[in-house]
């Protein structure tokens, strides 16, 4: 076997490609609830003219002391806080160039085609990664009322002796995450590793159904105290140690909010007649922004007009939804709100 343009042929007798190769990454974070559509982001950058970046305000909660109603005491006001919400388009570029020659030496098989049908998935993997940096990015925060958030929705147990997942691990997890919001939990995210040891455990409850005849069979998906798992290898795993550490990721609906920003010209082909004999390009651009509810994108370290993955890890770039005060007038969004929480664990 020979190649010609990474594609693999036989010279003798080349029968043609079959089937595509199987989607290696499952990205079930793109195609869950707890990413939802907002149509307030999408308004706000979706123009081709500079909008990038963008704050959405949100409403503070009343409060203050209640005062003695005695016939003495003056009744004082005080005001709502306003909060804010910053977010940022995220943009990204891909093109794909495949040789007439190709086609000559495979019997005719049209690769473009066949990248064609990938582009989706495509772009499913890459919007999977810009989520996963996203969320090393929030948990990297600093700052005091920051780390409220990134301490109490983290629960690391690799450093203890059952450094496993194990029957009590989720409820101690989004408990101290949330306390008693720790309902708004409603989905776990886990490497198959880690879904594999909860089911040694007999800890995972598959659902099941009735087919027609009255057969009841099981599903390939699970409970795990009463929270959905959606087992996906595409979570993080840190082999930097003696031992692999797995983070699982758990989330309520809507933890995360969306907008498909589009762009100007999202595909187009182009056609190079000299080059190499003749040769086509798809080019593919896309625009869109992921924003956690409750955390806001500062783009304090970001070199151009869309950040790059590593920006989005850098914990500088985020803080918590604040009224944009400083010092001791500083006030943010309660952290127990923030339906986002982290488990991470040896298994």
């Amino acid at each position: 076997m020979t190649q010609f343009d990474s594609k693999t042929f036989n010279p003798e007798a080349f029968g043609s490609y079959v089937e595509t190769l199987p989607q290696p990454n499952k990205n079930e974070l793109i195609k869950s609830r707890v990413i939802v559509a907002d149509s307030t982001i999408k308004t706000l950058l979706s123009s081709q003219t500079g909008s990038y970046y963008g704050t959405i305000p949100f409403y503070g909660r009343i409060g203050g002391d209640a005062l003695n109603y005695d016939g003495t005491t003056d009744i004082t006001a005080t005001s709502m806080e306003t909060y804010t919400q910053s977010v940022v388009a995220i943009g990204r570029a891909k093109a794909w160039t495949e040789k007439d020659f190709s086609v000559e030496i495979t019997a005719g098989v049209d690769f473009m085609d066949e990248v064609a049908k990938q582009v989706a998935s495509y772009w499913d993997d890459i919007d999977t990664g810009v989520i996963m940096s996203i969320l090393k990015g929030v948990f990297s925060m600093t700052g005091t009322e920051n780390l409220k958030f990134v301490n109490n929705h983290t629960f690391d147990i690799t450093g203890e002796v059952d450094s496993d997942i194990g029957p009590t691990t989720l409820n101690s997890a989004i408990q101290k995450a949330s306390g008693d919001k720790r309902s708004k939990f409603t989905m776990a995210f886990m490497h198959s590793a880690v879904a594999t040891n909860l089911e040694n455990q007999n800890l995972l409850e598959f659902l099941k159904y009735t087919d027609a005849n009255g057969v009841q069979r099981p599903l390939p998906l699970a409970h795990w105290n009463g929270r959905l798992v959606i087992v996906d290898d595409g979570m993080p795993v840190d082999t930097t140690g003696e031992k692999a550490k797995y983070t699982t990721y758990v989330f309520g609906e809507g933890a995360i909010r969306f907008a498909d920003l589009g762009a100007k010209v999202p595909y187009e082909m182009s056609r190079d007649p000299k080059t190499n004999g003749g040769e086509d390009t798809l080019y593919s651009r896309k625009r869109m922004c992921f924003a956690p509810y409750g955390i806001s994108y500062t783009k304090a370290e970001q070199a151009t007009l869309s950040p790059t993955n590593a920006e989005l890890e850098t914990g500088a770039n985020w803080t918590l939804v604040n009224n944009g005060k400083t010092a001791g007038d500083l006030k943010t969004i309660n952290h127990k709100d923030i339906a986002i929480a982290r488990i991470i664990s040896l298994g």
